[in-house]
């Protein structure tokens, strides 16, 4: 596996994840309204977070230790039985609690008592949510890109589908049945690839839970819940930040933006987390890493630059298209949002050092000081230059980062003869 190849990939995974959400998002829009948008969106947000701790918050641990273990069948089996049992037991205990506290859960997300039931179900199928993850995790991990990518494929296409089914004929309950219940397909699938595989033997999930393997897999466990919370809660204070000062629209002209921007910063990102991560996870030597991070930024950074210029001088035609002429004042925001882009993935090719070599505080750090920078800029800038002051922040917030990760690195990229150890 290779970094072209596995953007490839990757590139087929961001483009049929964003082609089946923008249809999915039509339908829900057209059948629901705004307001199912919105109650849509806010589930789903729920469900990353539940999620996120219904597996322990164990997936980028398990994808780092699967790459890192490739030829040590031993650790492999403890890492996987382990890993399975973490998942199991985390996500029966989620899932007893979102089955009990349903209509709680309900009237905190929608405020209504009324979506109970896709809660309880969501409770009762979030096992079949984790052990999916834990086997797309172990697939990534083992470098299997085609199985990856076919998994995330078809997973993206049955979601498209069960969408359109029942939000056609249960509207927005319907919606919220989908987002539960296709990812629990899903993992029938990804059980029939995974078995599928060379290696695969039931032996690597039978031995008994390993404290030394569950204590390397807490460093992930917490640096994935920091992220899952710090990120979601940053965008929620600027958002109702720019409400509170300039309305509803500029907030929407910001969060579209968002969208476009994560869109197609998704092929990049994607590439990072199937190739760059296990592979800087089971490499050793300085010399290796480093070769690789500047192969890394020979070929990603050369692409951001491309998809950023043509992005740019097509805005007009992507707000037409993916929005309508009301939008037509985001315009203003993408040359810093882009300019942000350009920083967010240079500082990213190193930041994933981290996460590979379980630099966990350095990476506790970054989170918390750049997501709270990030709300202090916004809400200053915006004082001066409105809701591009915003753009503007994500822009200044990334430079430093970047700043920090080389200053963090600087041994590595700039000096000879450094060794980073993996926890």
């Amino acid at each position: 596996m290779n970094l072209l190849k596995t953007s490839f990939f990757s590139a087929i995974i961001a483009f049929i994840r964003v082609g089946t959400g923008f249809v999915a998002g039509k339908a829900i829009a057209i059948l629901t309204g705004p307001a199912g948008v919105a109650l849509i969106g806010a589930f789903s947000n729920f469900i990353t977070v539940v999620l996120t701790f219904a597996n322990g918050a164990i997936n980028t641990g398990v994808v780092k230790y699967t790459a890192e273990y490739e030829k040590d069948e031993e650790n492999l089996k403890s890492l996987f039985s382990t890993s399975f049992r973490i998942s199991v037991y985390c996500s029966g205990f989620i899932g007893v609690v979102l089955f009990l506290f349903g209509t709680l859960f309900s009237k905190w997300i929608f405020v209504t008592k009324l979506y109970g039931n896709p809660i309880r179900v969501l409770g009762v199928t979030i096992i079949l949510y984790s052990l999916n993850s834990l086997m797309i995790s172990i697939l990534n991990g083992k470098k299997e890109i085609k199985k990856y990518t076919l998994v995330n494929t078809v997973g993206s296409i049955i979601g498209l589908i069960f969408t359109l089914i029942l939000v056609y004929y249960f509207k927005l309950e319907g919606a919220l049945y989908a987002l539960v219940l296709s990812q629990s397909i899903v993992f029938f699938i990804t059980l029939f690839l995974i078995t599928k595989s060379d290696w695969f033997s039931w032996k690597y999930f039978k031995l008994g839970f390993n404290k030394v393997i569950a204590l390397k897999l807490s460093h992930y466990s917490l640096m994935a819940i920091v992220s899952a919370v710090t990120i979601p809660v940053s965008q929620i204070l600027l958002r109702n930040i720019i409400i509170k000062n300039l309305g509803v629209d500029s907030a929407g002209f910001w969060q579209g933006m968002m969208r476009i921007s994560d869109g197609y910063l998704m092929i990049i990102t994607t590439s990072l987390s199937t190739y760059y991560l296990p592979k800087l996870s089971s490499i050793k030597e300085e010399y290796e890493i480093k070769s690789e991070v500047f192969k890394s930024f020979k070929i990603i950074m050369p692409l951001v630059v491309l998809g950023c210029i043509i992005i740019y001088f097509l805005r007009f035609v992507i707000i037409s298209v993916l929005f309508t002429k009301n939008f037509m004042a985001m315009q203003a925001l993408f040359f810093w949002q882009l300019l942000g882009d350009f920083f967010k993935i240079a500082s990213w090719i190193l930041g994933y050092i981290m996460i590979a070599k379980s630099m966990t505080k350095y990476f506790l750090i970054t989170e918390i000081f750049f997501s709270t920078n990030y709300v202090f800029f916004g809400w200053l800038f915006m004082k001066y230059y409105n809701v591009e002051g915003v753009a503007m922040a994500f822009a200044l917030n990334y430079l430093l980062c970047l700043f920090f990760m080389i200053y963090i690195f600087r041994k590595l990229l700039f000096q000879r003869n450094k060794q980073i150890n993996s926890s």
